[in-house]
């Protein structure tokens, strides 16, 4: 017998849609659905948007989770896929590996692990701060002016005139890579070592594969095995710039942790060797105001250095090699004791510049620069030709 149209609901007559639905999913004889208008579905729509809040809170639920679970997951699946091996209870400590004189030469412990900690006690500091007379404000207010010329160009600068102790400090104490200028501290303790007995400059080192590496020097390509003096390594290591020199003398005189630890017995906070040579990443650093009281007391203080020291160094930093920098903002005739440095992303000189009627003073200008950028080189020229001629007039 046919349904009577009072067991059907009338909306399912009010289009073509709601009767597809009706065709799909027929209601259950004697009930009335009432079957959602089109403002009605977009206001559902709406409403099942997600809510901000809620998926911030579900995802950094979901993160927790994974920072807890994935590196123990991933360890064991690409341990037992990857890297099979037949004794699995034999693990490798990759610490131990990368500091294997942490166990022995650590001085501290930290959160259950072993550390070496390099102490400064400034009262027992064996160089002497430099004596500061009054900033030099005309002097400065030029260099400044020369900086809003170079504005991709982050510099560190540190002048000091011996005459008047007067100085200029722009960012000098902002610790800034400093490439191979770190060769200075390694060349100070180096002659530190020969002035306690420890070592002699007739001392010889043979080149080994361990120590050969890339970059600045020459020694990379020489023969394996030849053995040099360590006064012939001081000179290539400064004139040169030579990495594998640096390298060598470094593990002559005990590693980078005896060297930093000297650092700290000298007095200073900011410079450290954190890498062998070549740095190209510029992990070694120091700041200008520390780059330049190194040189005070290689000139200045008796106490630190002997004559015969003093002298060595000054031959080796009177040839550097490299004379574009400071050097190429002097006058003819100046004298100039110095170290360069030179990675992709920092330029930088440090020395002591005597001109020809006498005049002495530091100066160190390290700039931070695009990588590569010609702009550092022209920024350093311009700031040594500057300072020369304020020192001059």
């Amino acid at each position: 017998m046919p349904k009577l149209a009072r067991d059907y609901s009338y909306s399912s007559y009010t289009n073509s849609y709601t009767s597809d639905i009706i065709r799909n999913d027929r209601p259950a004889k004697g009930k009335i659905y009432h079957y959602p208008s089109v403002e009605e579905r977009r206001n559902k729509a709406k409403r099942k948007k997600k809510n901000p809040l809620r998926f911030l809170l579900s995802s950094a639920i979901l993160l927790g989770i994974l920072m807890i679970f994935m590196p123990y997951s991933f360890s064991t699946v690409k341990q037992s896929v990857f890297t099979p091996v037949p004794y699995k209870n034999i693990s490798s400590d990759l610490h131990n590996v990368a500091f294997p004189t942490t166990n022995y030469l650590s001085n501290n412990w930290y959160l259950g692990e072993r550390k070496f900690s390099y102490h400064t006690d400034s009262k027992d500091a064996q160089m002497l701060s430099v004596r500061e007379g009054v900033n030099m404000p005309a002097l400065k207010g030029e260099l400044l002016k020369l900086m809003n010329e170079y504005p991709m160009v982050t510099p560190a600068i540190y002048v000091w005139d011996y005459e008047t102790q007067n100085y200029v400090d722009i960012n000098a104490s902002k610790i800034f890579p400093v490439a191979s200028i770190i060769k200075i501290p390694v060349l100070i303790d180096l002659f530190k070592s020969v002035e306690n007995g420890e070592i002699a400059l007739d001392d010889t080192i043979p080149l080994t594969e361990y120590y050969r590496t890339e970059g600045s020097g020459n020694l990379q390509y020489m023969a394996g095995n030849t053995s040099f003096t360590v006064d012939k390594l001081a000179e290539v290591m400064i004139t040169e710039s030579d990495n594998s020199a640096t390298n060598m003398l470094m593990s002559k005189i005990g590693g980078m942790n005896t060297v930093n630890q000297s650092i700290r017995d000298w007095g200073l906070k900011n410079t450290e060797i954190q890498a062998w040579l070549p740095d190209m990443k510029g992990t070694n650093h120091s700041t200008a105001k520390e780059m330049a009281q190194m040189l005070y007391n290689i000139d200045l203080n008796e106490q630190f250095l002997t004559n015969a020291s003093r002298n060595k160094i000054y031959g080796y930093m009177s040839h550097v090699h490299n004379d574009r920098l400071i050097a190429a903002g002097l006058g003819k005739g100046s004298t100039f004791y110095h170290k360069t440095g030179d990675i992709g992303t920092m330029l930088g000189d440090a020395g002591i510049v005597v001109t020809p009627s006498g005049k002495r003073y530091i100066v160190v200008i390290l700039a931070k620069r695009p990588h590569n950028s010609f702009s550092g080189k022209e920024f350093i020229v311009k700031a040594s030709e500057i300072i020369y001629n304020y020192m001059v007039r």
